[in-house]
């Protein structure tokens, strides 16, 4: 698997394969995710297929990449996905955004402008910290961050997550959806109605916030947090697809 070092001197492992058209897709997985998974695999193997180039990447604490997952930030995965882009990757981009990834690819559009062209969100998440996370906490739980720095949350994935002060306080200072969101090319979002993690109400919210007019917000009533099964993982492929001939009809470039 090969490594890259970031400009903070984390180790991040990645997976890349050039564009034989113009356009790249990103792959920016969820909180305590990696690029092991099916929705990314899938996405990658059909990319390849249709010549365009693919990247992911796992965030420092996760999968392959070194680090702790618990000293991780928001502020520390915005870092690690600008750092793999900008050194990977040449040209437009499409960035796809799993849940908390779809927070990732907003603040790597705004932070890359001339280079994201479109969004794909599945799920999105932006501002969990501040709006999903920290108003769920019981009393003992945020007693337990503030005083002691770490708490531990359930998680019907597997063991619980450690959740820290920092990761609180620091996604604080990356909340976008109490502002318009300037980004203007399309954005196409996939949300379950029956996803519990990331209420569909939430992806209203940033429907609501974004200022592209090129917005298609996919409610799947059946669909769950993941939006992993066969019937999901097509509708992504199609939904990527969908954006690229959008893009090509904008910019007779992209081929």
């Amino acid at each position: 698997m090969p490594v890259l070092q970031s400009p903070q001197g984390r180790t991040l492992a990645y997976r890349y394969a050039p564009p034989r058209s113009e356009l790249t897709y990103v792959w920016l997985s969820g909180f305590m995710s990696d690029m092991s998974g099916t929705k990314v695999t899938e996405l990658e193997s059909w990319a390849i297929e249709k010549g365009y180039g693919f990247l992911a990447f796992d965030y420092s604490g996760h999968g392959r990449s070194s680090g702790d997952f618990k000293d991780g930030t928001i502020s520390t995965w915005r870092e690690d996905a600008l750092a793999v882009i900008e050194a990977k990757t040449e040209g437009p981009l499409v960035l796809v955004g799993s849940s908390m990834g779809g927070w990732m690819a907003l603040l790597s559009a705004l932070a890359m402008p001339e280079r994201v062209h479109g969004l794909v969100l599945i799920a999105p998440a932006p501002d969990f910290t501040e709006k999903l996370m920290w108003p769920d906490f019981s009393h003992a739980q945020k007693a337990e961050i503030l005083e002691q720095g770490l708490t531990l949350r359930p998680s019907e994935y597997g063991d619980p997550y450690p959740i820290s002060r920092d990761l609180i306080e620091d996604g604080r200072r990356w909340t976008l959806l109490d502002a318009q969101i300037a980004f203007s090319g399309p954005v196409r979002i996939l949300q379950g109605q029956q996803d519990e993690d990331v209420p569909w109400q939430h992806a209203q919210l940033l429907v609501d916030t974004m200022a592209s007019e090129d917005l298609v917000f996919t409610l799947i009533k059946d669909g769950d947090h993941r939006l992993s099964r066969p019937q999901d993982i097509r509708r992504l492929k199609s939904t990527c697809e969908e954006i690229a001939l959008s893009l090509q009809t904008a910019d007779q470039t992209l081929r």
